[in-house]
């Protein structure tokens, strides 16, 4: 079962494990489960994706009950009012602060499109350095981040701290597999470090400012108590327990 972490008569939202595609794409035609699909299947009743978060990444992810709910919010993420918070973990000493505002160009399936407008808005919050070489370095460094992007493309976290030179730890397709690979072999750590911490958007039935928050992997928070980093999370908003699941029967 997915881990619902917000629910009324219209929205739903999950905590998304790593790994888990959002719905059915021809790039991913093997997998056989999606978060749509299970959530549909958990919940009993029809829901529309209202916004993406990539395979690889963790965290909020929302959900409309109807094409009445679905169509306002779906909206404002195209006129980019929800404000969304992310967390990464990056190879690394990232800058203090930064913006990146860096058109994201299309992917090899999508050449004949044009570069996107995107911007990308960060600051550091812990730093690392670990006595493990990596290519030819003798340690390795690395950053925690907390990211709030501007606009939504694809990959456009991924691709803009790849454009930093700061990859994002797991990212196979625009990280750095030296580094993926420390993590892996000798870190335990298989995914993709990157997670959609909180959403915040206007709902557009009671008009009352929504905050949702999911809590970090396991496999992200135990990494970051082995660098130290737990008071630095402390410090950031507390983030809430799973709530229990609301059936439409009893709304």
């Amino acid at each position: 079962m997915l881990e619902i972490i917000f629910e009324d008569a219209q929205y739903v939202a999950i905590n998304k494990p790593n790994g888990l595609l959002v719905h059915r794409t021809r790039i991913a035609e093997e997998k056989k489960e999606f978060a749509l699909q299970i959530l549909r299947d958990q919940l009993g009743i029809k829901l529309h994706p209202l916004h993406r978060l990539d395979r690889g990444t963790s965290g909020v992810l929302l959900f409309g009950k109807s094409p009445e709910a679905t169509a306002p919010v779906v909206k404002a993420f195209a006129e980019r009012q929800p404000d969304k918070t992310y967390f990464a973990i990056v190879r690394g000493y990232a800058p203090e602060e930064g913006t990146i505002d860096n058109p994201i160009r299309p992917d090899k399936d999508h050449q004949h499109k044009e570069a996107q407008d995107a911007i990308t808005h960060f600051s550091r919050l812990a730093t690392v350095e670990l006595p493990i070489p990596v290519g030819r370095y003798q340690t390795a460094r690395y950053s925690l981040v907390k990211i709030k992007p501007e606009t939504g493309r694809m990959h456009q976290i991924r691709k803009h701290f790849a454009h930093l030179r700061h990859y994002i730890i797991g990212d196979k397709k625009h990280g750095d597999w030296r580094h993926n690979l420390m993590f892996l072999g000798t870190l335990g750590s298989p995914s993709m470090l990157l997670h959609a911490a909180s959403l915040k958007f206007e709902h557009p039935f009671t008009r009352e400012t929504v905050e949702i928050k999911a809590q970090l992997p396991e496999n992200t928070r135990r990494l970051c108590e082995q660098f130290g980093w737990q008071n630095i999370l402390a410090a950031q908003e507390a983030l809430p327990q799973p709530i229990p699941s609301v059936t439409s029967s009893s709304l």
